[in-house]
């Protein structure tokens, strides 16, 4: 399989710069103690953290196909002593085969525009969520790169990857059984649509 186009993984300091609480975030979104939790994509693990805090002590696990990142990340739950985390390298068009079990709510943050068989990526979510179960896309908004500037450069994905939340939705209901249950806007350049199964 190839691996899904990507537009580099951000440093810390510059996620710090766009989602300065990402666990307000993941709250406003739904989160909460107790729900089961899987990230695609979640690279070192600005979101898998603070999802980690929320539900504990339920589980959290973070997904990614580069395992330098997945490493970082387990560095990092280690030192702040926590416990519900669990990485696992793999790619999230098999991502039911790589989960133990059925969670509750399955998020992708800003990488969705980047997923090579979006399809695919997810039927294998819906397979992997309870009934219930919450799948939560962060996207960002179908703006000009150019416009989407942080400490003064232009950042994120290139503007023909970038899709309107109307799009993202079409695609993810013509994938699997889901049901829209929100939309929500994540100023400045984002939005969040969290669907359920």
């Amino acid at each position: 399989m190839e691996r899904f186009e990507n537009t580099r993984q951000p440093d810390w300091d510059w996620w710090g710069k766009l989602w300065p609480a990402p666990g307000e975030t993941l709250r406003e979104l739904g989160l909460e103690s107790g729900d089961t939790v899987a990230e695609i994509g979640s690279g070192n693990g600005y979101f898998a953290l603070p999802a980690a805090r929320i539900t504990a002590p339920a589980s959290v696990y973070a997904l990614d196909i580069d395992e330098s990142l997945l490493e970082a990340l387990s560095h990092l739950a280690d030192q702040q002593a926590i416990e519900n985390l669990t990485t696992v390298t793999g790619d999230a068009r098999e991502l039911a085969r790589h989960l133990p079990e059925p969670v509750d709510v399955v998020l992708i943050a800003n990488t969705f525009h980047g997923i090579d068989e979006p399809a695919t990526v997810v039927q294998q979510t819906f397979d992997s969520l309870r009934p219930g179960g919450r799948f939560i896309v962060i996207n960002w908004k179908d703006r000009p790169r150019e416009s989407t500037r942080i400490a003064g450069e232009p950042r994120g994905p290139p503007t023909e990857l970038r899709t309107a939340p109307e799009a993202t939705e079409r695609t993810v209901l013509d994938a699997a059984g889901f049901t829209l249950e929100d939309t929500i806007e994540l100023p400045p350049y984002h939005y969040a649509l969290v669907f359920e199964r």
